[in-house]
């Protein structure tokens, strides 16, 4: 019985140590797991970093530690960085509260002036503080001048900012020069040359007597005892090349151009289109030499008549403006005029006599030897079949412009294109020919040509 027992005690024991065995193993594989799981996210070994204000005020450390020269010079050059900080954050904490103060100071002109402000003109100053405007809309006001204005810059006739409420006035515009102007002034010449006018001849002559020549050497009038001509009128039927050559001057000339349409002189308010007249001509005149181009003169230089219409009336003042800047008392031996029309015939008498317009230059439709020109102006850069002929149609009695002439080389360019060949044969002029005078003859307007 005793054997037995011993036995049972001994099986006890191996199957506890067996039971220990599983649950180490599972500790074992619980841990494992958990390392997987927390794996460092970065390797080699983490740095201490120093945190607030201990770290950024905490010396750097000077090498060698024992006393020399060198140690002496390192511990010098930190004592000047420190110097230097501590004169910056005194000089922060100095300046910090004036550039507050300036900041506040902004915002209030800022309220002071309101915006958006309203661009007007300076009648007449009553005192310091007191001042007679106009804005653009035509009435006057009686209103303040704020103290931050510079005072000595005001005259009467200058252009000032107003307050969109009260019209006092806050700011002085230091550009006089009206943007309209501006925007005539032609920049950039164009590339249009006197090669590029075909024919025309007798027409260039004449505007080179009458322009330029004034312009580059007005010594020669003076020994002949005359006074040169103050500008040239354009006239002729559309498309004969009056812009063109107005193009071609600007291009030749280095004197300062200025490209007006007759109806960009047409506003609505009163007074308006008038003084934009004068302000093209002070320009003109400060630029001097000068040039003023008016194309479509007849948009403005109509007869005049009686009309109850305020707008005609309007015209009417413009034109009368135009008139007194041609024929003033002022001399305006730099400043030429150039103006252009298709419809001479409803121009008013007083704007085309001699004395405002001493020259006018008649655009008639191109002859053969013009045609014969002009054809090769536009087709010296087209690829041409051997079969193409000009002179078919330069022999031909149809009345052709300049500009007809180009569109029908641009339309018979287009027909090649569309078929996808790269030379112009005769039988795409003919078509194109026959589009352009379709055109010309029929109710469809000019240069739609599809």
């Amino acid at each position: 019985m005793g054997n037995q027992g011993m036995g049972g005690a001994g099986r006890g024991n191996q199957q506890m140590t067996e039971e220990e065995r599983r649950r180490a193993r599972e500790r074992r594989q619980e841990e494992q797991k958990r390392r997987q799981e927390a794996a460092p996210t970065r390797i080699g070994r983490k740095k201490k970093g120093k945190k607030g204000i201990e770290a950024s005020s905490k010396l750097p450390q000077i090498n060698p530690v024992s006393k020399c020269r060198l140690k002496l010079l390192r511990t010098e050059r930190v004592k000047d960085y420190l110097l230097l900080e501590e004169e910056f954050i005194k000089n922060q904490e100095r300046l910090k509260p004036q550039e507050e103060n300036k900041e506040k100071e902004r915002l209030k002109v800022d309220e002071f002036r309101g915006t958006p402000l309203t661009v007007g003109t300076l009648e007449e100053i009553i005192d310091d503080e007191h001042a007679i405007v106009t804005p653009h809309v035509g009435l006057e006001y009686y209103v303040p001048i704020l103290s931050f204005v510079d005072k000595d810059q005001l005259e009467p006739g200058c252009s000032v900012l107003l307050n969109h409420r009260s019209h006092a006035v806050v700011g002085i515009l230091q550009d006089d020069i009206d943007p309209m102007v501006s925007v005539m002034k032609v920049e950039k010449a164009p590339l249009e040359s006197y090669s590029d006018i075909g024919g025309l001849e007798a027409q260039i002559r004449e505007i080179k007597e009458a322009v330029e020549l004034p312009l580059t050497n007005p010594e020669l009038y003076e020994d002949l005892g005359i006074k040169p001509p103050k500008g040239v009128i354009l006239y002729g039927e559309p498309g004969t090349g009056k812009t063109l050559l107005a193009k071609a001057v600007a291009n030749q000339t280095s004197a300062t151009f200025l490209r007006v349409v007759g109806s960009e002189l047409i506003k609505k308010y009163l007074g308006e289109g008038p003084k934009l007249v004068r302000e093209i001509f002070r320009i003109a005149e400060e630029h001097a030499p000068s040039i003023v181009f008016i194309d479509e003169i007849d948009a403005i230089g109509t007869k005049r008549y009686d009309s109850s219409s305020g707008g005609e009336k309007e015209v009417q003042r413009t034109m009368l403006e135009l008139l007194n800047q041609l024929d003033g008392f002022d001399s305006r031996s730099d400043v030429k005029v150039i103006m252009a029309t298709n419809k001479i015939e409803s121009l008013d008498p007083a704007l085309i006599r001699p004395g405002r317009i001493d020259r006018k230059i008649e655009f008639p439709l191109p002859d053969e030897k013009t045609k014969r020109r002009i054809f090769n102006i536009h087709t010296g850069k087209m690829s041409l079949n051997e079969d193409v002929s000009i002179e078919e149609f330069v022999m031909s009695k149809d009345e052709l412009s300049g500009a007809d002439i180009k569109a029908m080389c641009t339309e018979a360019g287009l027909i090649a294109l569309r078929e996808r060949r790269m030379k112009v044969n005769m039988s795409d002029f003919r078509k194109s020919k026959d589009k352009v005078l379709y055109r010309k003859k029929g109710n469809i307007p000019e240069g739609l040509y599809i």
